[in-house]
């Protein structure tokens, strides 16, 4: 039985392309493919100018080709030539190819040589388009057998075929094209026009050697020559359907005839990059633009080739030593040292430039300073190993030990710290620069705060402090993990400390808005609509926060140092008291504890001056300064003053006796106040400022005092008639208010 030619053409989508194609679709555009506000995408294919989709996008040089039109009503995308209906896969600038996508053209028979289905282009014209089929990259391929296929131009005459003819099974030649099932012809160059037809070759008695193993259906195509090696099969047989081919199209500007003649006309000249160059079209009359040697991109825009980094391209420019981007080319040099060929590997080699003299000289040299270095190498580990003893003495003087066993009792395990951390003294030197100048925030009574930022980018407050007492010490680690345990929204987060430095150091939450003290008397200014009412919500947020470490943490926490100046407001002006460098905590039992006094001048409890013994009244007296700050707008204490009106306390008391501390009170605040809430605030400061411990109210009393003054200050009557308490203000009288001030309550100050 004869045996046909067998033929694999696989069933290839109207979009294929080649494996190099597709590559060449998945890499990134480059900067500037086409003219400003025109569209670079059809689906996957990237369009370069001069080729373009829409009026002004394209070159327009009275030719056809290089319009485009992209149909995005189809699942693909499809990209055709304009006016010509040729499918473009892709464009390249580079090699001047487009590549197409083409119909085979088929014809099947019956059994007696009769036609009884066909299909495949006519024709593919391109005339007087800037697209011709290319010479080199195609080939005019007969399928099927007996077949005989070629071409026409458009003048109807002969410009290409080949005939491919039957032979048995057993003489086939699987995966060659040469004739027996399958033959190729070469094209020649400068072809426009593509008319494929299929000779018949009617089968007639005696006609064995030519129908033996004929197949049913023949076909003839133009295709891309490596579509043969990657497609063309024996394996796969009786194919009637139809199929699309890749064929690749050059393109040139073709207005003129070769790089000569554009050059004479610069308004059509197409390259128009400075750092371009002409190429002469090897198929067909016309020309090709192409970036200078070291530049990429598209020649035919403005600015549109730029310089290559041939330092980025290991794989096609060879450096192994210092190599450098220069405009349109590179250097590569041996590194300093070496000497030789920096473009081969291993071709850089040591210099020796070691002579005999200073040979023996660095000889000698080092015979004489090794023991010296020696030394100073061991004294500097003996210096260092002496630096970590004493870090570590410091660490368990200050009872680091003990904060580490409370952590991790606390925690439940031993990597847990619960938000506070015991850092080393690097990690807050670096945070610091090494405690610059540049980063302190303040100077305080108890040290100097500096600003850090951590490895993970927090940003810190940190406390240098000054000396402490032995005592002080001793106590220092419970103190410091009660206060790591506050966990209110007006008090400054205690986040750790550093144990290893002979004086801890701490490290706080960064509030980045500056003091109250700032606000009032540096400057800064409450400079809102509503001044007092701002004041009085940082008072009440100062107050809750003190009310909160008296009545709600375990044991209760003393603060001893209140000033507006340990009063920090955030980026919304809330209020978080700061700095507990003074505080203490609650004694347990009645044991008094004397200490030395620590504290602010004018703030200070005159209680606590006499006794030594710091109470939570002693904080209740500091908030009374405070809150006269906030309404005078005047320092706790002038020094430059006469000696009555050093004390803003003692102005203020006396004032108050004759009835005219509103003189004292700032006129803004003044204006804004209500006359009723003016009385009860002056006795609530009055109440707090008592030299008597035992008669100041509970900063809890404070804290639901000023709350109500100032929800009254802002809706009186609503509030008023919601809340006996608060409706009772609106009756308050003034003239019946008594501060009974005697002359040695004054003299006391």
């Amino acid at each position: 039985m004869a045996m046909t030619l067998v033929v694999l053409l696989l069933l290839l989508p109207v979009t294929r392309v080649s494996a190099q194609e597709q590559q060449q679709q998945q890499q990134t555009p480059p900067e500037h493919v086409v003219q400003p506000g025109c569209r670079d995408k059809c689906g996957n294919i990237t369009i370069t100018y001069p080729f373009g989709i829409g009026a002004g996008c394209f070159r327009d040089d009275g030719r056809g080709g290089f319009q485009l039109l992209c149909d995005d009503s189809l699942p693909v995308p499809r990209l055709t030539v304009a006016d010509y209906g040729i499918q473009i896969t892709s464009l390249s600038i580079s090699t001047g190819e487009a590549h197409a996508s083409l119909n085979a053209t088929r014809r099947c028979y019956n059994s007696k040589g009769s036609v009884i289905s066909q299909g495949g282009p006519v024709a593919v014209p391109l005339v007087g388009t800037n697209l011709l089929f290319s010479d080199t990259k195609n080939r005019l391929v007969v399928l099927g057998c007996p077949n005989l296929g070629y071409f026409n131009g458009i003048d109807g005459y002969y410009v290409s075929g080949c005939m491919a003819v039957c032979r048995p099974r057993k003489s086939t030649a699987s995966g060659s094209c040469t004739g027996v099932g399958c033959c190729q012809s070469m094209i020649p160059p400068a072809v426009d026009y593509y008319q494929p037809y299929l000779l018949d070759i009617p089968k007639s008695k005696g006609d064995l050697i030519i129908y033996v193993n004929s197949v049913t259906c023949r076909y003839v195509f133009l295709v891309e020559a490596t579509w043969l090696h990657t497609n063309y099969t024996s394996k796969n047989h009786n194919k009637t359907d139809d199929f699309a081919v890749p064929v690749v199209l050059d393109w040139a500007v073709r207005n003129v005839e070769n790089c000569r003649g554009a050059r004479k006309n610069a308004t059509t000249y197409a390259c128009r990059s400075t750092l371009s160059k002409c190429i002469n079209s090897k198929n067909g009359a016309g020309y090709r633009c192409g970036c200078s040697k070291g530049y990429e991109g598209n020649p035919y825009l403005y600015d549109g080739c730029k310089d290559v980094n041939e330092c980025e391209q290991k794989g096609k420019h060879a450096c192994y030593g210092v190599c450098t981007n220069t405009p349109g080319s590179y250097t590569c040099q041996c590194p300093p040292g070496t000497s030789g060929d920096a473009t081969v590997k291993n071709g850089c080699q040591p210099k020796d430039s070691f002579t005999l003299a200073v040979k023996v000289v660095t000889g000698i040299s080092l015979g004489v300073l090794l023991p010296f270095f020696m030394c100073f190498w061991l004294y500097l580990g003996l210096q260092k190993r002496k630096l970590i003893r004493t870090k570590q003495k410091f660490f368990e003087l200050n009872g680091g030990l003990f904060l580490q066993q409370q952590i991790h009792n606390y925690n439940g395990n031993s990597k847990g710290t619960g938000g506070f951390k015991i850092f080393s003294k690097e990690e807050l030197e670096k945070a610091t620069k090494n405690f610059a100048a540049d980063r302190v925030l303040g100077h305080g009574g108890h040290g100097i705060v500096y600003k850090g930022v951590l490895e993970d980018k927090t940003v810190v407050a940190i406390k240098k402090s000054k000396m402490m007492e032995e005592a002080q010490t001793k106590e220092f680690a419970r103190e410091m993990f009660i206060l790591s345990q506050i966990n209110h929204r007006n008090v400054v987060k205690l986040l750790g400390c550093c144990l290893e430095a002979e004086v801890p150091m701490l490290v706080y939450e960064f509030v980045s808005n500056g003091t109250l003290d700032q606000y009032i008397h540096g400057g800064k200014g409450i400079n809102s609509d509503r001044a007092f009412g701002t004041c009085l919500r940082v008072a009440v947020e100062s107050a809750e926060a003190l009310a909160y470490m008296h009545s709600s943490a375990s044991p209760p926490i003393i603060h001893g140092d209140v000033k507006t100046a340990n009063i920090l407001l955030d980026d919304k002006l809330t209020a978080k008291v700061s700095d507990f460098g003074a505080s203490k905590l609650a004694p347990t039992d009645e044991a008094t504890i004397a200490t030395l006094v620590q504290g602010t001048c004018g703030y200070l409890d005159p209680e606590y001056l006499i006794t030594c013994l710091l109470t939570d009244k002693s904080d209740v007296y500091s908030f009374g300064v405070v809150l006269l700050e906030l309404l005078t707008r005047k320092k706790a204490l002038y020094l430059d003053g006469s000696a009555k009106d050093r004390s803003l306390v003692l102005c203020f008391m006396t004032a108050a006796k004759v009835g005219q501390h509103q003189e004292l009170l700032d006129r803004q605040v003044r204006d804004e106040m209500r006359i009723e809430v003016l009385e009860e605030i002056t006795h609530l400061v009055i109440r707090c400022l008592n030299m008597s411990g035992e008669e100041r109210p509970t900063m809890k009393e404070v804290a639901e005092r000023l709350e109500m003054l100032r929800r009254y200050q802002h809706h009186p009557w609503a509030q008023a008639d919601g809340n006996p308490e608060e409706r009772s203000l609106l009756v308050m009288n003034q003239q019946n208010v008594n501060y009974k001030f005697t002359q040695d309550y004054i003299l006391d100050f």
